[in-house]
């Protein structure tokens, strides 16, 4: 039986959602583009109102960013390696209020150490702020001297998705900021506040005003963004419908991106796995409600150990602590807005209906205390036919599609079989096959007896292929993508 949380008896926590757009140092809470009320996904219930962008004050937020960077980019290596630690050791030193930001916005269930992950990837970048460097070229057959010098490529206009927004914020933001770009930030409607308090924090820091400016918009702001003459390059997290029209939008400027897009990533699962290892990180689909793009959402299990494995799995998932995000032992929360709880109820309706697989788990949204929230319960459907909507679509939910598998070329062949390509998983003991399989599994990331979901460590490269996207957050390859390189040649 799923352990379903006790009703909380709420206190006033909203006094530390900010709602106003950061442009330069300025904070504009009454704004042209209006407000939003913002819904609390575990309750349903208004947070508060947050002010919306209009065009013109896009644009004042482009122009802030352009004037910034002619002074961001000529600071010196190590002045931006220094405060990019003091953001790094801000965000850390915040965890409560980043906890309970998140908690509200996203339905996370409360962590003070919400500042680590993104003080973590600051930390690192800051790192390779005083590394960039040129290399000298032997030019033949031209006498002169040949030379490249990295630059930083401009305003960087950073899209940063709902799941995760103060994450995203680090990981397209850190590596720009080092390399000396400027940021136009546009946080997602419907989690808005952690990317303004973030804004505040950088000024907090010492970073200067313009550098890092926020903005809230609906879809009109994100095209506009995307299309601005005054924006060098998009970096968008979030889903692949959306990054089509954005990559449209580019086109009339030429304006190249990074993407980090969807995923359905398969977990392969052999006979000769260690099942005490595997079967409690196959159960970790629940973490964040299913909503991330790296979650290891189809479990494909070899036959012999089949149905073993799905009693492990359910058995883990029915004891998974499903309740509001400030609860005590709460381990899984609601998804972000109602349209997406019901939209994975319809889904899974769908399947079973059409027979795409079994249910043998979840389904529905929950009801009783929890009623007003948006919260759909864990979800597993066996048997599940790979070519299925619900095996093919990314459902952004705590929903596990299982199917068997008979031999390596079937687990291969079924894995690849997606329009996604950001994450695959395997567990075997078979260091050979772990060999093959990092060659034939179609992934950005490929990880052997390890799920997680993805481990997203600084020091690696992160991103996709196929559908799920181009470019990469994480290393050198991340701060690479906000640099342009320039050659120069010296005639003696």
């Amino acid at each position: 039986m799923l352990v379903i949380g006790e009703m909380h008896v709420a206190e006033d926590r909203t006094a530390c959602l900010e709602t106003e757009l950061v442009i330069g140092d300025r904070r504009i809470g009454s704004s042209q583009g209006g407000q939003l009320e913002h819904l609390n996904p575990a309750t349903g219930q208004v947070n508060k109102a947050v002010a919306m962008a209009s065009l013109n004050e896009l644009d004042e937020a482009v122009a802030t960013a352009r004037a910034a960077f002619e002074d961001w980019r000529r600071w010196t290596p190590d002045a931006r390696r220094d405060v990019l630690i003091k953001l790094a050791e801000l965000l850390q030193a915040h965890g409560d209020e980043l906890g309970t930001i998140i908690a509200l916005e996203g339905g996370q269930p409360f962590s003070p150490m919400a500042g680590w992950f993104p003080s973590l990837w600051f930390r690192y970048y800051a790192g390779w702020a005083d590394k960039l460097s040129g290399e000298r070229i032997n030019a033949y057959p031209m006498p002169g001297l040949d030379f490249t010098v990295p630059e930083p490529v401009g305003v960087v206009g950073l899209f940063v998705a709902s799941n995760g927004p103060l994450g995203f914020c680090a990981m397209g933001g850190a590596p720009a900021l080092a390399a000396g770009c400027t940021l136009v930030i546009k946080s997602p409607e419907i989690a808005p506040f952690s990317a303004l308090t973030f804004g505040r924090l950088c000024l907090e820091a010492g970073i200067p005003p313009g550098v890092v400016n926020v903005v809230n918009g609906g879809p009109e702001i994100g095209h506009a963004i995307a299309s601005h003459p005054g924006i060098d390059k998009i970096s968008f997290t979030g889903g692949v419908a959306t990054a089509r029209k954005l990559q449209a939008a580019c086109a009339q400027t030429l304006k190249p991106m990074v993407m980090e897009l969807g995923g359905k990533s398969a977990n392969i699962v052999f006979s000769d796995a260690d099942l005490s290892q595997v079967i409690p990180q196959a159960a970790r689909w629940t973490f964040n409600a299913g909503q991330g793009c790296t979650m290891p959402t189809r479990l494909l299990v070899e036959r012999p150990i089949y149905e073993k494995v799905i009693d492990g799995v359910a058995d883990l998932v029915s004891k998974v602590s499903i309740g509001r995000p400030f609860d005590p032992g709460v381990t899984m929360g609601p998804v972000i807005t109602e349209a997406s709880a019901n939209r994975i109820v319809h889904i899974v309706a769908d399947a079973k209906a059409s027979g795409a697989g079994r249910v043998i788990m979840g389904g529905n949204r929950i009801g009783g205390d929890l009623a007003s929230g948006f919260f759909v319960e864990p979800t597993m459907l066996i048997d599940v036919d790979n070519r299925s909507t619900i095996a093919q679509t990314e459902i952004f939910g705590p929903v596990l599609c299982v199917m068997p598998f008979d031999d390596e070329d079937q687990a291969v062949a079924l894995a690849n079989d997606t329009q996604f390509g950001l994450a695959a998983y395997a567990h075997t003991n078979d260091m050979a096959r772990a060999r093959r399989l990092v060659d034939s599994l179609h992934a950005g990331s490929v990880q052997i007896n390890n799920t997680g979901p993805v481990s997203l460590s600084p020091a690696a490269p992160f991103g996709g292929m196929k559908q799920s996207g181009y470019g990469r957050q994480g290393s050198r390859l991340g701060i690479e993508e906000f640099l342009s390189i320039k050659n120069v040649y010296l005639n003696f």
